[in-house]
């Protein structure tokens, strides 16, 4: 029998089996932020540590940057210290820093890859959780902790467990204002939050093959948010197209060079898996969160479920919902575009092309941040700003923003907010009564317009 693309990267990266049966894995990228790196250099340092390879390891600050007020010092002497810590850091180690003077600053898991860092055949890590992004490219690539970043700047290995492979096939073509949002959040919905726990998903049919490079992120993205550590799509002409010709990506004869490796480590025809699943596209949904973990969801068009649990009562006590309650035409208070999820050029432009002669409601705080400086300068280009701002949305600068809201872009109180981010937890973004519903750019863009929850399917 054949391999499938996790075996045979994984099987590449292999520096030895440890004495506990566990797997001492070599990692060819490493990215690290403002937030979990400081205390892995504090590790480094007190057990007179070097990084061993400087080279391969890539830093921005993405988490708690302002994205309205740029100046230093911020505001949050926390924020301050930790840019100044990652400053400090990556120059005495010699660490390529993408900062705001580089003109490349932005969340990590939307650099990397623009800049062509991110690779197909790779093992990539990052303290952060939705490292996971990047296996889009037909990578392995998951989140670590801040010990496990200190390692693998000490030693560039890791010493891992491997992971069952699921092949989740999807076949056919997404309907009309469907995207990879929707799908993500349709595949954790059916599988379920915990469903992943102990695999690696391969995503993979027509459906996945169709979609763009950006749409195929979104979907890896949030892999881990079904309990899978990884998620990942075999690499094809879409991916090599994406990466060729930016900053980091191979150049003339060495690209082709690295295609040969790029095709070999693509599943056989006859991989084995330990789990498959397969899904129509055309019965995916617009799809809203209406709970407390991304698994908690229904179609646009639906209600919420009757109370079948202890876990279920508590996500509707806290966002004061009930059961059979429909979710179109709840009210809403803010709406965010952005995140490592859905913050890149092709996800403004849906909502641009939305937004064009439409105006927020004036009920509805409502802002837009780019993924990153190169994508924020290439939607100015385009003029993308200009729409946003004459629909009544704030145009921020690049950074996590209220994804995470370990910056000023918080909610207040109880507000209900729309979101293209990757996670509805209690509190997430910045309120500990604050509350999440997340779903596609798109609809986000009509909820703020509209005030409350539409169907995109009835006014697109």
């Amino acid at each position: 029998m054949g391999k499938n693309l996790f075996q045979k990267v994984w099987d590449i990266h292999k520096v030895g089996t440890l004495r506990n049966g566990a797997t001492q894995l070599f990692i060819g990228l490493h990215y690290i932020h403002e937030v979990t790196s400081p205390q892995a250099f504090s590790m480094l340092e007190e057990e007179g540590l070097e990084v061993a390879y400087p080279s391969r390891t890539f830093a921005t600050c993405d988490h708690i940057i302002p994205t309205d007020k740029t100046t230093r010092p911020f505001t949050d002497p926390l924020a301050e210290n930790m840019l100044k810590a990652i400053e400090q850091n990556t120059k005495k180690n010699n660490i390529t820093f993408f900062d705001h003077a580089s003109g490349y600053q932005g969340i990590v898991h939307v650099i990397g890859p623009e800049l062509g860092l991110t690779q197909p055949g790779m093992t990539i890590v990052c303290g952060d959780s939705h490292t996971a992004t990047h296996g889009a490219f037909g990578s392995l690539a998951f989140g670590i902790g801040t010990s496990q970043v200190r390692d693998v700047l000490a030693t560039q290995t890791l010493a891992m467990s491997s992971f069952k492979v699921r092949k989740v096939e999807i076949q056919g073509d997404l309907n009309d204002n469907v995207y990879a949002k929707d799908l993500i959040l349709y595949i954790i919905n059916k599988l379920g939050v915990k469903g992943g726990i102990g695999f690696a998903y391969e995503f993979c049919g027509t459906t996945i093959e169709n979609l763009t490079m950006e749409s195929r992120m979104t979907l890896c993205n949030m892999a881990i948010e079904g309990g899978a550590r990884i998620g990942y799509v075999n690499p094809d002409e879409v991916t090599y197209d994406y990466i060729r010709g930016k900053l980091y990506a191979p150049k003339g004869d060495y690209f082709k060079k690295r295609m040969k490796y790029w095709e070999s480590i693509k599943s056989d025809v006859d991989a084995e898996y330990e789990d498959e699943v397969l899904f129509n596209a055309d019965e995916t949904p617009p799809m809203v969160t209406w709970g407390i973990n991304p698994g908690q969801s229904v179609p646009v068009s639906g209600r919420i479920p009757a109370i079948k649990n202890n876990e279920m009562a508590d996500a509707l006590e806290y966002m004061k919902f009930t059961e059979n309650q429909k979710m179109e035409g709840t009210k809403i208070d803010v709406a965010f575009v952005g995140s490592c999820t859905n913050g890149r050029i092709e996800d403004l432009r849906e909502v641009a092309e939305f937004l064009k002669g439409q105006k927020v409601s004036n009920k509805v705080k409502s802002l837009i941040v780019p993924g990153s400086a190169l994508v924020e300068k290439q939607a100015e280009e385009e003029g993308l700003h200009e729409i946003f701002r004459d629909a009544g949305f704030e145009w921020r600068k690049p950074g996590c923003s209220m994804c995470l809201a370990m910056n000023p872009d918080k909610l207040i109180g109880d507000q209900l907010c729309v979101s293209t981010s990757n996670r509805n937890f209690k509190g997430r973004q910045g309120s500990t009564t604050g509350r999440t519903i997340l779903m596609s750019p798109k609809m986000v863009a009509a909820a703020a317009c509209a005030g409350e929850i539409v169907d995109i399917r009835k006014i697109s």
